[in-house]
């Protein structure tokens, strides 16, 4: 059975529904968001597996979106991260999460080594930003490792930056994506967390409009609704599948996952790159990928986690937006100028994706989150999963 990590982040005196229900009052705080407002990683554990790997490999989960067909390389053991040929080399991937994770350096390279993928030495490879003082929470360290293992599987020739919000509000989350956007050479931000719509939240979607810059955010792994800020639309949204493949990682079935966060905002304005649509503001999730935490990933994590640590098979959204953000670097890698969330741009390239070819994603038909995925865009998973072979190329030159 899955164990959601929301129990983790919200310990408190009051329940979950109260402090809830507190946390969504609209005063305002002029330093940031309303007061009390914080965010939750949507990361789900399927089993403690402690020294055995399960779940799907990174060659898995390559092959199953095409990454593993791309002309760059995604290395071994023996190759250097900086190595010119690795898919994602001369990008960086920033990751922003809250709290500290102490081991997450250690840990990163135990991943590595043990998937057979380049080594991402700390100081060159990884960096981490922590404000002073910054406390270890066991669930956020949960989700600090999968973010950056999987950013590193996915593109083991990028940097990869984590920086860290002192706590989990909203008003320090978005000092933190302040930090990674303006870091050195960041063209991809990943936000796997969230929290629910507010009245004023379009006075922060500021925070995602620098030029050179995409930014991704998972939808929520609560079935329909919207959290934020995967409702701004200057975020690229990410929703949930269930992805059933064989060993060698060929798909046999991807579906909607009922966890799939995804619905129209009850703030947000319609963006041009959805004018199409009968919706009357922005809808979302934008795209998808693997998040059904049975059909998840391995993560490593040395951070004691429910009094357990060591290999983790988890899932949910927060898998998606690191690795779509991976995706980017890839694209990034080898395209005239890097895709920008400001004006629309990353979502308006990856719309036209979807509209101008139909190979570029597959299309999730079935499955439901309350919403039910049909043809074309849904409310479940928006497009669909990345077909990279063909996705990457055509957003490259287009």
């Amino acid at each position: 059975m899955s164990i959601s990590l929301f129990a983790v982040i919200f310990t408190s005196s009051i329940s979950l529904s109260s402090f809830l229900a507190f946390a969504d009052n609209d005063q305002t705080n002029a330093n940031g968001p309303p007061f009390e407002r914080v965010a939750h990683p949507p990361i789900h554990v399927k089993k403690f597996t402690n020294q055995v790997i399960s779940g799907l490999s990174p060659t898995q989960i390559r092959t199953a979106y095409g990454l593993n067909s791309l002309g760059c390389s995604m290395g071994n053991s023996i190759t250097s991260w900086n190595d010119p040929t690795l898919c994602g080399h001369g990008q960086v991937i920033a990751i922003v999460d809250a709290f500290d994770d102490p081991n997450i350096a250690s840990d990163l390279q135990t991943f590595s080594t043990a998937q057979n993928l380049p080594s991402c030495p700390a100081g060159t490879c990884f960096v981490k930003i922590t404000p002073p003082s910054t406390r270890t929470n066991s669930g956020w360290a949960l989700e600090e490792a999968l973010d950056v293992e999987w950013a590193h599987a996915i593109a083991p020739g990028a940097k990869i930056v984590l920086v860290e919000g002192k706590t989990n509000s909203f008003s320090n989350l978005f000092g933190a994506v302040d930090t990674a956007s303006s870091y050195s050479g960041v063209h991809q931000v990943s936000m796997s967390w969230g929290g629910s719509e507010f009245s004023s939240e379009v006075n922060y979607d500021s925070h995602f409009q620098k030029s050179g810059v995409s930014f991704f955010a998972s939808s929520g792994d609560s079935g329909s609704g919207t959290i934020y800020p995967s409702t701004s639309p200057y975020v690229v949204s990410v929703g949930g599948t269930t992805l059933n493949v064989d060993s060698a990682g060929n798909v046999l079935s991807e579906t909607a996952w009922s966890g799939s966060g995804g619905g129209v905002s009850t703030v947000e304005p319609k963006p041009s790159y959805q004018s199409s649509f009968s919706y009357i503001k922005r809808s979302n999730p934008d795209v998808s990928y693997n998040a059904d935490p049975s059909t998840g990933v391995p993560v490593y994590d040395s951070v004691s986690y429910n009094g357990q640590s060591g290999w983790f098979q988890v899932g949910g959204t927060s898998a998606g937006s690191p690795q779509w953000a991976a995706i980017t670097a890839i694209i990034n890698q080898n395209r005239t100028s890097p895709l920008s969330s400001m004006s629309f741009g990353t979502e308006t390239s990856l719309y036209n994706a979807a509209t101008l070819s139909s190979t570029n994603y597959r299309d999730i038909i079935s499955g439901s989150n309350g919403n039910q995925a049909g043809t074309g865009y849904d409310l479940v998973t928006g497009y669909g999963s990345p077909l990279a072979n063909n996705l990457v190329p055509y957003v490259r030159s287009h």
